[in-house]
């Protein structure tokens, strides 16, 4: 009858270890900063109008050659083999 009282205690120093881990882990989540849905959304939406997207002309018109960092460069090759 030792050995069975012997393993629930064990068990139950099991489940002790893993219910203090998760506590902690709780502990930790709510310690973390939080930031409001709604700064979130109004920075996010500061970030979009502010910041220039060449790969949306339709909202910020047609990009210059001069201006667009996705096209071709000047000297028309784009590799080279040795």
């Amino acid at each position: 009858m030792s050995s069975r009282t012997g393993g629930r205690q064990a068990m139950s120093e099991l489940k002790l270890r893993r219910l203090l881990e998760h506590n902690a882990r709780l502990k930790d989540d709510l310690a973390r900063p939080r930031v409001r849905v709604s700064e979130a959304s109004a920075s996010l939406i500061r970030y979009c109008k502010t910041t220039k997207d060449h790969l949306v002309p339709s909202v910020w018109g047609p990009v210059g050659k001069s201006e667009d960092p996705y096209g071709q460069t000047s000297g028309g090759k784009c590799c080279s083999v040795q």
